[in-house]
């Protein structure tokens, strides 16, 4: 009768896990950490042999361009994960395992990420199945549980949280799109290239890290996309172009044969003599041109991989179908107890924060671990009581914004939080400020770092007058990052206090101490 293979038979796990987490890189395994140390069952599943898989391959150059200063003058360690953009966090540890102590190099080789992470997890025994490459995910109706398919096995659990990443390119919808080479496999040997034509599409840093590359070898070089680069050192998003790749912009303004298109690709054409790419260049009044390339190259980024999922349970997506959507809390905002953790989080503070980076997201995963302490093991979110007395309060938070790295890290988007009872306050750490919005206490002052209004219209070379730092402060003139204190009753706006900014991120002095205290008198 029919030809194929037997159907392979499918071995049910017995045990109900209380969480599977989908990825065993830096997110996977640091909430891995976090659960089990709250008495969780989980699993993590990796489709990989080893931590860390995406890292195997990308970034194609192999140079990461997370920061790692390991000399800061700090013995502090919280302070020093303000310059430690790869460590990941666990609870409990008080020797934890740090990146900085792999790599001297400001700018570290991927492999090194690798050794580190395998490190983590075999220091942390993160319970981990490898080489478990997840085929389907389904729900099942009758009792409501997650059930992922990999290979002949099912395995089963009330919770899923995916820190897979963004696994799959993205890729502009234009004719000819499937011509071009596309990041994830073009040959990174400039030799390849030698005396070529080539355009990148793109304007991220996949996109120069590409160009870089090749400025050496090809003849010309284009880098294209619809919107204006944007500078990292300007926006303080480190997402946008870094200037260790941006090489090709000096080559560019000194009128060196490579250059920057603004426009869209409208059709491209492969020919006996190359590819034909017709451009609709934005700064000249939608002109068309069509240029001649040896080589066209595709630095689009990437997106997450939804097709995983059965229909019943498959999340929606957002911006351009390339993540999916979440609630405050990382959870799906369709699908009930399925959550978040990682790049894909970045769908929160989308070009703003840091939450698409190791440097974000490690403190992501540690409030999604404690999301799920308090919906699931009913443990509140930790929290220490002061009284609600001016000095108090004042003491708390400039202690506090005098140590923390991840609300510096995480600049606008996690906060502290106090919560006045009278004459009681708690302090809480980290708290996602759109999640204590959405179910805002009655009385509750919310701390941030966070950068001045119209930060990222400044050019900082440029001569542009800064707010005294020797003088108060409180109306927010300053753009460089400083911590605000937003008071709030019954989830509305009450006051807004600016403590002023430090060029050495220092707030201890009288300056910061009397004027936020005078504040706390007042709103009281």
């Amino acid at each position: 009768m029919g030809g194929g293979p037997p159907p392979q038979e499918v071995v049910v796990a017995e045990e109900v896990l209380d969480c599977l987490v989908g990825g065993a890189g830096p997110a996977g395994l640091q909430l891995g950490q976090h659960l089990g140390r709250a008495g969780h069952r989980y699993l993590v599943l990796e489709a990989g042999s080893a931590p860390g898989h995406f890292f195997e391959t990308f970034p194609r150059h192999r140079t990461l361009i997370s920061i790692n200063k390991k000399h800061t003058g700090y013995d502090d360690p919280e302070l020093r994960l303000r310059m430690d953009w790869n460590s990941i966090l666990a609870d409990g540890d008080d020797d934890p395992v740090l990146f900085t102590d792999y790599s001297e190099k400001l700018f570290p080789d991927a492999p090194d990420l690798l050794r580190y992470l395998a490190d983590y997890a075999a220091k942390h025994q993160v319970n981990v199945r490898y080489d478990t490459r997840v085929t389907r995910i389904r729900r099942d109706p009758e009792s409501a549980l997650f059930v992922l398919t990999a290979g002949g096995e099912e395995f089963r659990a009330k919770r899923l949280i995916m820190a897979t990443g963004v696994t799959k390119p993205y890729i502009p919808r234009f004719p000819g799109a499937e011509l071009i080479d596309q990041y994830v496999d073009v040959s990174v040997d400039p030799a390849d290239f030698t005396d070529q034509r080539v355009l990148v599409l793109g304007k991220g840093n996949s996109a120069f890290e590409t160009a870089d590359n090749l400025i050496e070898q090809a003849a010309v070089v284009h880098v294209g996309g619809p919107r204006p680069v944007k500078l990292a050192w300007r926006t303080h998003f480190v997402g946008h172009l870094r200037a260790y790749n941006a090489g090709i912009l000096d080559m560019y303004q000194l009128k060196l044969q490579h250059a920057i298109l603004d426009g869209d690709v409208r059709e491209v054409r492969k020919d006996a003599d190359g590819y034909h790419v017709k451009f609709a260049f934005a700064r000249a009044d939608e002109v068309i041109k069509e240029i001649r390339y040896d080589r066209v190259i595709g630095c689009t980024g990437f997106r997450f991989d939804a097709e995983l999922f059965d229909e019943d349970c498959r999340p929606e997506l957002t911006i351009d179908d390339r993540f999916p959507a979440q609630t405050p809390s990382w959870e799906s905002t369709n699908v009930p107890d399925l959550y978040f953790a990682g790049t894909i989080t970045q769908v929160r503070d989308f070009k703003k924060a840091t939450s698409a980076f190791i440097h974000g997201f490690r403190y992501g995963a540690r409030a999604l671990a404690k999301v799920l302490n308090e919906r699931y093991l009913g443990t509140p979110w930790p929290s220490v009581e002061l009284p609600a007395k001016p000095d108090a309060l004042t003491d708390a938070v400039i202690t506090r914004i005098n140590r923390t790295s991840a609300l510096y890290q995480q600049f606008g988007f996690l906060g502290d939080v106090v919560v006045v009872d009278g004459d009681t306050a708690r302090y809480l750490e980290e708290v996602p400020v759109d999640r204590l919005l959405d179910d805002p206490p009655e009385d509750a002052y919310v701390v941030t770092l966070d950068y001045g209004p119209d930060h990222d219209k400044i050019d900082p070379f440029d001569f542009v007058a800064r707010a005294a730092q020797d003088q108060a402060n409180d109306h927010g003139e300053g753009h460089y990052l400083h911590p605000i204190v937003r008071h709030y009753r019954r989830g509305e706006l009450a006051a807004t206090h600016h403590v002023t900014e430090n060029l050495e991120n220092e707030w201890d002095k009288e300056v910061h101490v009397e004027p936020l205290t005078a504040f706390f008198s007042r709103e009281l």
